[in-house]
């Protein structure tokens, strides 16, 4: 499957495609589906599409799992367990806008967490492309109005979306110390297997304080498509592309989000986009260029 999409930034590309539309689906089946309810049984469905796949080579991969189970625990805690649950609960509490535009640091957050533990480097072009993609995020953001800027306040909910994109942070850089000889679909049961013994708790919980899923067709479609797309392809995808590209280029993509939740948001909710909405692309994808582009001689260090 991934030969047919080996170019790393197309993984990227479609990664963030499922992962929009994940923020659409879940504002459509929010008063349906409770977020921890819709976290567990996402990942529940992501573990046994990837299981058939990864058991295969369980038996002699077993041994270098084992090893490594240190990061496959922290790789499933944070990863699977932690961003999407931290982000839900972040929107209890803030509007979208503040949790939009905080989630757009990933970038800067991840690639400063590389240069303080990994002393990786960016070249002048690349930051430049950095500043100029988060300008683009900002732009939609803020409808092309810097002074919404200064109407944003910080809050608990604020906080806790602080804490997630730290959180999705940590798991990028993290990925570079998954355990050597692990094939990537057992790699990503392994940790879907952790993600989901740190959300049943939490599951549970919901339930308990009387928020059940309203099953219908527009629900149960909703959960499904987070478990398949977002779920399941968009982390294969994702691991791979890290792999090959490092994480603070990977990272750089989480900034295509606005665009494409932009553009599905016009054709699914009839949102029909404003001058900004263009801007903002046309600066996002300037800045993923720089940032990206195979430059002559220029290498990371």
């Amino acid at each position: 499957m991934l030969e047919r999409f080996a170019h790393p930034y197309l993984l990227l590309v479609l990664t963030t495609l499922f992962w929009s539309g994940n923020m659409v689906v879940g504002r459509a089946i929010r008063d349906d589906v409770p977020p921890m309810s819709l976290a567990f049984w996402r990942w529940t469905i992501a573990f046994l599409l990837v299981l058939p796949l990864a058991l295969p080579h369980l038996k002699t991969q077993w041994p270098q799992l084992r090893r490594g189970w240190k990061a496959v625990v922290i790789l499933g805690v944070i990863g699977v367990g932690g961003y999407n649950t931290l982000a839900y609960i972040a929107l209890q509490y803030t509007a979208a806008t503040n949790a939009v535009l905080l989630n757009s640091f990933i970038p800067v957050a991840t690639i400063a967490l590389s240069w303080l533990f990994l002393h990786k480097k960016l070249h002048r072009i690349e930051w430049l492309g950095v500043l100029i993609s988060l300008i683009g995020v900002a732009t939609i953001v803020c409808r092309g109005d810097p002074g919404m800027l200064a109407g944003l306040s910080l809050n608990i909910g604020d906080v806790w979306m602080l804490v997630a994109v730290l959180t999705w942070a940590v798991y990028t850089i993290g990925l570079q110390w998954r355990p050597a000889g692990v094939h990537p679909m057992l790699m990503l049961a392994a940790m879907t297997a952790v993600g989901l013994l740190v959300l049943a708790p939490a599951y549970l919980w919901e339930i308990m304080q009387g928020r059940v899923i309203h099953l219908h067709t527009t629900s149960l479609a909703g959960i499904v498509y987070t478990g398949v797309l977002p779920g399941f392809l968009g982390y294969v995808f994702y691991n791979r592309a890290v792999g090959e590209v490092g994480a603070s280029k990977a990272s750089l993509f989480i900034h295509l989000m606005p665009v494409f939740g932009t553009l599905l948001s016009a054709i699914f909710l009839n949102e029909i986009p404003q001058i900004y909405h263009y801007v903002g692309i046309g600066l996002i994808f300037t800045g993923i260029y720089l940032t990206t582009a195979a430059l002559p001689g220029l290498k990371k260090t």
